[in-house]
């Protein structure tokens, strides 16, 4: 508010004795939201800052994006890649030749011990996916999802691997994917924001996020993340104050806005655009929002579907729920965060609490877009920021697995990706990704061009480098063999 005051000090010093009514003086500027509602309009995407020229170089197929995160590293041994040579090892050294020089995170120094997969896998749909017997909901939807086995990243702990998985780097303060992908693209939505973070939590040491993941760096700040709170109202103080109705409140933003603008002119500062943008985004929310929230619309099907018992209670299924009502509004990025997957010890007991509170809200989502027609053109993806290691570690005979980045799986589904394939393999233990390597860069740079952006030419000047979400100097492909 201190340019807000700024500009009523400079109007009265140059003595401009205006004598107008809030209503005239509005009307005089023609800035109003009037105007920015016309221009919406007019051109939806411009007007929510895209930069278009930037990277539209191919026909997209996707136009939004929903990421799933699990937020821990889930086990890729007790999940999506079976090893049977791990099981044959079970008890057996952990061979050197695959550990020696390598970084190890909390097993270093300790006896490496090799741990078989601790549930069965089994195949499933036409294509036959191999998924673990813990996950029957992604395995109902084998036939629509791409899984690949060979992911990779360059940290082996939480934090910074959840940065390169966010950012491209482990560099903190660039900008997230979700922040490049409304930075390249806009909204569709004018009444909410562009970019939606939703989290819950449930299993083993819940990992703490940093709102830094879904940060916009050096982009524009109206590109960054806008995280809903899980009780209460989603956004702080949507709800107008005591004494304050909605035309009433509609005059403030109008006059604010207004007078944004005069001082705009003149020093013309982007975060004074920022501002404008997001006192008039906040006021449509205040209606949008209570209508997003609001479920009785949903049938008792869809709410059985996602095992939606509670209403949008902040657990991971009403938040799969409430991504379909974002992405159906017109939100180009929406990411989910469930903390609970650092499964040190009690694997077992944990990746089944998990499982059960993930795995069916997941498969849920896939097949709610499908049967609404939304998942050709909505891209899903599921996965942690790593993998866990091929050895056993082990807390009180609680056997779990410690973290892993040379490995780990993820799966796509929509948004012009393949159903029912598999790319990419690791190890006969699972150590490392062998055949056909896909960094996170990759993923990213895939992303990308299923919205119709190359991840080349989606960059950002700054400090003399062309900054990029795959980065300045390092190589990023397009997995072509799993997209349509």
């Amino acid at each position: 508010m201190t340019d807000d005051m700024d500009i009523v000090s400079m109007t009265h010093a140059n003595d401009h004795n205006l004598t107008l009514s809030r209503r005239a003086f509005l009307g005089s500027t023609s800035f109003g939201l009037g105007a920015v509602a016309l221009s919406t309009l007019m051109d939806p995407v411009t007007a929510n800052g895209a930069a278009l020229h930037h990277a539209h170089r191919f026909a997209p197929r996707a136009k939004r994006v929903i990421f799933l995160t699990m937020a821990g590293g889930p086990s890729h041994l007790e999940s999506l890649d079976y090893k049977p040579k791990l099981a044959q090892m079970h008890g057996k050294p952990m061979p050197a030749s695959f550990t020696k020089g390598q970084p190890i995170a909390q097993l270093q120094g300790h006896k490496l011990v090799c741990q078989g997969p601790l549930f069965k896998f089994h195949k499933h749909g036409q294509s036959g996916q191999e998924i673990a017997e813990v996950f029957p909901g992604i395995a109902s939807i084998a036939d629509d999802i791409a899984i690949i086995r060979s992911m990779h990243t360059d940290q082996i702990n939480h934090d910074p691997a959840h940065t390169v998985m966010n950012t491209g780097t482990s560099i903190s303060g660039r900008p997230s994917m979700g922040s490049w992908v409304t930075y390249g693209l806009g909204s569709e939505a004018n009444d909410l924001p562009g970019f939606v973070v939703l989290t819950s939590k449930g299993g083993r040491n819940p990992q703490p996020i940093a709102t830094r993941q879904w940060g916009a760096g050096m982009l524009p700040s109206r590109h960054q993340g806008v995280e809903f709170q899980s009780a209460g109202d989603p956004v702080h103080y949507v709800s107008n104050p005591a004494g304050y109705d909605r035309n009433r409140q509609g005059d403030v933003v109008d006059a604010i806005g207004a007078l944004n603008r005069l001082r705009n002119a003149s020093v013309r500062n982007p975060a004074i655009d920022t501002r404008i943008a997001q006192y008039e985004l906040a006021f449509k929310m205040q209606m949008s929002i209570p209508q997003l929230m609001d479920i009785t619309d949903e049938s008792p099907d869809t709410l059985d579907l996602y095992g939606v018992k509670n209403g949008l209670d902040g657990s991971f299924a009403a938040n799969c729920l409430l991504a379909r009502r974002l992405a159906e509004r017109g939100t180009r990025f929406i990411q989910l965060y469930h903390r609970g997957w650092d499964h040190h010890n009690g694997l077992v007991h944990f990746m089944k609490i998990c499982a059960g509170l993930c795995d069916g809200p997941s498969a849920a989502l896939v097949k709610d877009l499908k049967q609404r027609g939304m998942l050709d053109d909505t891209l899903v993806v599921w996965t942690g920021e790593f993998g866990r290691t091929p050895m056993a570690q082990s807390n009180k005979g609680a056997v779990g697995r410690d973290h892993h980045m040379r490995a780990f799986s993820l799966w796509m589904a929509g948004g012009g990706v393949k159903g029912g394939v598999t790319y990419g393999a690791t190890d006969d233990l699972g150590y490392n990704a062998a055949e056909n390597p896909v960094h996170v860069r990759d993923l990213h740079a895939t992303m990308l061009h299923l919205l119709g952006l190359d991840h080349d030419r989606l960059t950002v000047r700054f400090q003399g480098l062309d900054l990029k979400l795959t980065g300045v100097l390092e190589p990023a492909r397009v997995v072509s063999p799993i997209l349509q």
